[in-house]
């Protein structure tokens, strides 16, 4: 709202001025006073009836009455003071306010910078803690790097082995085969049936075994039961080529039981 010049100087407001600013005070408070009295009327007609949920309303208007009531008497004790519109006391209370605007924006920039550092704080945590995993991102992916180079290597290690395996297997037939033509042409047996006799003198027909068919007895008992590589020596294995094992070497017999066989373990 402005002000015109003539508001502004102390001498331009008269006594009939501040006498009428007075009148209109005391009437507002005579009106205020009169509603206070209609009220005060209407409660006094009410009595002491317990009120329901429709006079909730009323309530709460008769305690806002009684607060209206103690703030007029309040004012009724105290008189009315025009302060001069002079430069001087609009001056004091420009300062006034702004002293008031100032501590309040004063607050507000602590308040500001209180959080400010808050978030600064929270920053350079967040920061720290980003850091830190894409370090471990880093040592993920140069692990998984070094994995992947491991993979490929092994990789290429097991097929060399595959192969070399396979070679192997394959050799191993070829020896097999070999080994059992060879056996076939230079150690036959002299015929399949032969008699033997026995202590009782009785004369039994016994099907002798290839040396081929010992041997293969001998390394299966080797490499299924190796704490007990013994084979008890039967009828059906031919005494001379018994001994042709043990004398060299490829035979041992049990050194308690003579009537047991293994075969010497070259692979160990």
């Amino acid at each position: 709202m402005s002000m015109s010049n003539q508001d502004l100087d102390p001498d331009s407001t008269t006594d009939e001025d501040i006498t009428t600013a007075k009148e209109e005070l005391i009437k507002k408070c005579e009106e205020m006073w009169k509603d206070l009295e209609e009220y005060q009327n209407k409660l006094s007609l009410i009595g002491t009836e317990t009120l329901t949920d429709s006079n909730a309303q009323l309530s709460l208007l008769i305690m806002q009455v009684k607060c209206l009531t103690a703030e007029l008497s309040q004012w009724q004790k105290e008189t009315p003071e025009i302060l001069p519109l002079s430069e001087e006391v609009l001056v004091t209370l420009g300062k006034e306010e702004f002293q008031k605007l100032r501590h309040d924006l004063e607050l507000v920039l602590s308040t500001i910078q209180s959080k400010n550092e808050k978030l600064k704080e929270d920053l350079e945590r967040e920061q720290q803690w980003l850091d830190e995993q894409q370090q471990i991102f880093e040592s993920l992916i140069a692990l998984h790097n070094e994995l992947k180079h491991q993979i490929v290597t092994e990789s290429r290690t097991f097929k060399e082995l595959k192969t070399k395996l396979h070679d192997v297997k394959e050799y191993k037939e070829k020896l097999l085969v070999t080994l059992s033509e060879f056996l076939e042409d230079h150690f036959p047996l002299p015929d399949r049936n032969v008699k033997k006799k026995r202590k009782n003198t009785q004369e039994s027909n016994i099907q002798l075994i290839t040396l081929h068919e010992m041997l293969e007895i001998l390394l299966n008992r080797l490499f299924d039961v190796p704490h007990d590589p013994y084979v008890k020596i039967s009828d059906s294995f031919w005494p001379p080529y018994i001994e042709l094992l043990l004398r060299n070497g490829i035979a041992l017999r049990h050194p308690e039981d003579p009537s047991r066989i293994r075969l010497e373990a070259f692979h160990q």
